[in-house]
Formats: C-alpha cells, sequence, structure tokens
C-alpha cells in the first residue's frame, strides 16, 4: 500500500529498518515494471538529450503564451474554477510536494565523487541550502498552514504513489543510480501545468511563489533542467553498456509520472462531492450536540447526522427550508452566518478548507470565472515565510515578523536569533558542536549527511546541517 509504505519510510528509523527497506525495494520492482511497458518522449539518442530539453521548454511556452492570449481575450480560468477547487488542489498534491526532491537524497553520500555534484547541486537546492525561507518542503508545509489544508492526510492510497517512489528511490540508489538519474531528468522538466496552476492561484488570492520558483529554477539554460541533462552523462559508465544505461534511465524518466498526476487531482474535483464529504465528516462529532428544538425537513439535526449517506439529502432539506440561498452571496444564507456570522454558534466547527467549500458551493453560479491578478512580492520578512502578499491585498499594517530561523553566527548555531541553550533549540547547539569537534572534514560532512534526508532536512537542525555541509562541499 503506497500510503502505508510513504509514512513508514518517514519514520526517523526507517532506513535501518528491514522491513522497510524490503517493502520499498519491493514497491519500486512493481513500478518499474509498469514503466518497462510504458512510453516516453525521450529521444532515441542520448546525444540528443540537450536539444529535447530545449525543445520541450520552448513548447510548453508556446502553449502558455497560447493560454495568455485566451485569457486576455475574456476566457475563465482553464484549472481553477474557484478558490474551494485551488485549494483542494493544494492539498491533493501535498504528499508529492511535502517529499520534494527525495528521490535525490541517496547520491549525498557521494559527495566526494564529482560525477554526481550536478545532482548533489540540485537536491541542495532543493533543500534551500538551509534557508528555511527557501527550503522547499517548508514552503509547502506553510502553504498548507495558512490556508487550513493539512488534513491531507486523509486523502486515498492513490495520492501517495508519487512521493513513495520519490522515498523508496532514496532508499535505493545504490542499485538503482540509472532510474535515479532519469526520474530526474523527468521531474526537472517544466510542465505547462505549473505556469496555469501557478497563474490561477494568484488570481484566486493563493500565493503562487512555491510554483514559480519551480518555474525559475527548473529552467533549461542554466537550472535543474539542465543539471539533469548533464547528469546523465557524468554518470555514463566508462566501460559499461551504454544502451542499457539509457534504458534504465528511460524507466526512471517514466516514473516520474507514475500514480496520481497534477492534472488528475484537478480535473477530479467535483464540488457538490466535496461539500457533502465536508459534512460528513464533521457528522460522527456533532451527531449528538445539537438540541432537538429544530426540525429540518421533519427531523432533528442530530437524526440528520447520526445516518450515514444522509448529508446530500440534508443539504437539500436545508435549501429547501430557506436555510441555504444557492447561487447567492452566502451572507444571504441563515446557514453560513451560523458557521462564519458575529458570534457564530459554530465558530470553530469548520476550518478554513472547510469554510472555502461551503462558501463557494453556496455561491455556485455568482462566483467569476475570471477575476483581476493580484500581485506578490517576496520579503524576507514574510509573515508566512512563504512570500508576503501586498498589505494592501491582505489588510496588514505596519512591519511583518522575522520568521524563526536558523543561522549559523561565529561558528555557534542562533535560532530565532537566539543562541541560548533551552528546549528549543538543543538540537542545533549540539549538531554545532558536534561539527567543531569533528576530527576532519570529512567526518564533518558524514555526521551531517543523514541530517539532510527527506525526513530531517527541513527541521531546524536539518537546516543547520544543510547550511553546513553546503558550506563545507565549497571549501
Amino acid at each position: 500500500d503506497a500510503k502505508d509504505l510513504y509514512f513508514r519510510m518517514l519514520e526517523p528509523d526507517a532506513s535501518s529498518d528491514p522491513s522497510v527497506l524490503r517493502a520499498s525495494r519491493r514497491f519500486l520492482a512493481e513500478q518499474l515494471v509498469i514503466a518497462e511497458d510504458g512510453t516516453d518522449d525521450l529521444p532515441d539518442d542520448m546525444s540528443d538529450l540537450s536539444a529535447w530539453a530545449t525543445s520541450s521548454t520552448a513548447a510548453v511556452g508556446e502553449r502558455y503564451r497560447e493560454y495568455l492570449t485566451d485569457r486576455q481575450t475574456g476566457a475563465g480560468r482553464r484549472y481553477l474554477r474557484n478558490k474551494a477547487h485551488a485549494l483542494n488542489f493544494l492539498r491533493g498534491v501535498a504528499p508529492t510536494k511535502l517529499v520534494d526532491g527525495a528521490w535525490l537524497y541517496g547520491v549525498v553520500n557521494q559527495w566526494r565523487d564529482a560525477r554526481y555534484a550536478e545532482l548533489i547541486r540540485i537536491y541542495l537546492e532543493e533543500l534551500g541550502d538551509g534557508d528555511p525561507e527557501m527550503n522547499h518542503v517548508l514552503l509547502y508545509q506553510r502553504l498548507l498552514a495558512a490556508h487550513e489544508c493539512e488534513s491531507w492526510r486523509s486523502l486515498d492510497s492513490p495520492f501517495f504513489t508519487q512521493g513513495a517512489i520519490q522515498l523508496a528511490l532514496a532508499q535505493h540508489t545504490e542499485d538503482l543510480l540509472p532510474e535515479v538519474i532519469g526520474f530526474n531528468l523527468g521531474y526537472e522538466q517544466l510542465p505547462l501545468h505549473l505556469l496555469i496552476s501557478a497563474y490561477e492561484l494568484n488570481e484566486l488570492g493563493i500565493d503562487p511563489y512555491y510554483f514559480t520558483l519551480h518555474v525559475t529554477i527548473d529552467n533549461a539554460a542554466t537550472g535543474h533542467s539542465a543539471r539533469a541533462v548533464r547528469s546523465v552523462f557524468d554518470a555514463l559508465p566508462t566501460f559499461g553498456d551504454h544502451e542499457e544505461f539509457y534504458r534504465r534511465v528511460r524507466n526512471g524518466y517514466r516514473m516520474s509520472s507514475h500514480g496520481v498526476s497534477t492534472n488528475d487531482v484537478i480535473e477530479g474535483f467535483d464540488l457538490d462531492q466535496e461539500v457533502v464529504k465536508v459534512l460528513a465528516e464533521k457528522a460522527s462529532v456533532g451527531s449528538s450536540l445539537h438540541s432537538d428544538y429544530c426540525r429540518i425537513g421533519g427531523k432533528t439535526v442530530n437524526d440528520w447526522l447520526s445516518t450515514p449517506g444522509q448529508m446530500g439529502s440534508f443539504l437539500q432539506a436545508l435549501e429547501k427550508a430557506g436555510w441555504i440561498q444557492r447561487h447567492q452571496n452566502p451572507d444571504n444564507s441563515r446557514f453560513w452566518k451560523l458557521l462564519c456570522g458575529e458570534k457564530a454558534p459554530m465558530f470553530g466547527v469548520f476550518n478554513a478548507y472547510d469554510r472555502q467549500v461551503i462558501h463557494d458551493w453556496i455561491a455556485g453560479d455568482t462566483l467569476p470565472l475570471s477575476t483581476p491578478a493580484r500581485y506578490w512580492y517576496r520579503n524576507q520578512k514574510s509573515v508566512l515565510g512563504v512570500g508576503c502578499r501586498s498589505r494592501d491585498a491582505i489588510g496588514l499594517e505596519g512591519e511583518t515578523e522575522q520568521p524563526s530561523g536558523v543561522e549559523v553566527e561565529g561558528g555557534t548555531a542562533a535560532v530565532g536569533g537566539r543562541g541560548k541553550n533551552n528546549d528549543f533549540n538543543r538540537d542545533v547547539l549540539r549538531l554545532q558542536q558536534e561539527v567543531n569537534e569533528a576530527p576532519s572534514r570529512e567526518a564533518a560532512m558524514d555526521r551531517l549527511v543523514p541530517l539532510l534526508s527527506p525526513t530531517h532536512h527541513h527541521t531546524p537542525a536539518g537546516l543547520l546541517a544543510t547550511r553546513l555541509f553546503a558550506q563545507a562541499l565549497h571549501e
């Protein structure tokens, strides 16, 4: 099961647990069987890879220009119909985004070998070189938290397939290096959906920085796309079978599209089904907490909530009774005011994601299909740590606060600007001490490698380890 394996591989001792290693290797074997029977768009001649990457990017750029032309001439959003759809998209791709770059972790311990320099450089950039403002997993965590979309763990197993592949490759790079290189080649190419989703997230008032960051760093000229191509030739065996090597690279490339794709997540959203799902998730908790004086459709609220499968009918009854005014401003609906009005009786029951789903379902046809774009700016004092909105857009006044992060100052670790020993920064202070006391640069580097893992790199100790590793790598 991809979901079960995904979370097992993220446990701190996963890399030394024989049962997890066996399960992840079997999982990869199954995925490689699928890849063998698949197809791809890679050139048959390996020497054409650079030209292929350049032409692929150009083709995506042309299709994006066509999209922008359509939008400028009045077409509506192509992917995200409303903000609820956008938040559902963020949640649906979370299992993949929250292990961003994991497939390359297995090459980090080869830092002495120049052949792996391009791959290690890509991985360190996925980790933001230890900067909490640039670490991709932290950026996505904060984006989810900003919109209360953390319920991604309840997604079905297929949503975890791609993330599980990435984590499994991290565990078995030594045996599957060509596949890792091919997977990386596929993942670092610029997809059209990245450009369009960033545009439409921005339009819906959601900071697109996580997505626009990938547009820039994955460029085919000097970015990850170009590095990915070079890494193929860096690892090409001197005496081995080049055709067999490239065959395995292509299988890894094909695996980069396995599982539920971004387009699958976008196309799979149904607002009517999602609003029913949101209410059903709350029903089991609230089925005995309502008073009996209010009856809707001849039943008490407790009766509605305690009967599985009744949420669709319950919504119809609320609408018929006038509690919900569909295709109008939700403020006109008594039900909405129970959730969000002044002194709302159900305050705190529904999180921001739930409320957005209910809001957009009630608003229905009144929601615009095209809205003016918002404009975002990067600021190191971002209140969310993911790129601050303009204050006019979110009603902020005054200065925002500096997010807590890890800095190395004068050879000691400082967390949030404070270097004193306490429960919040003990890990980083201990790590700094161990690195300072290491008998050699090589010993220090080897000590840091485990903290660059998908489980640890976005923690305070992992961020510090990444910064120290990146600095030492260039000494």
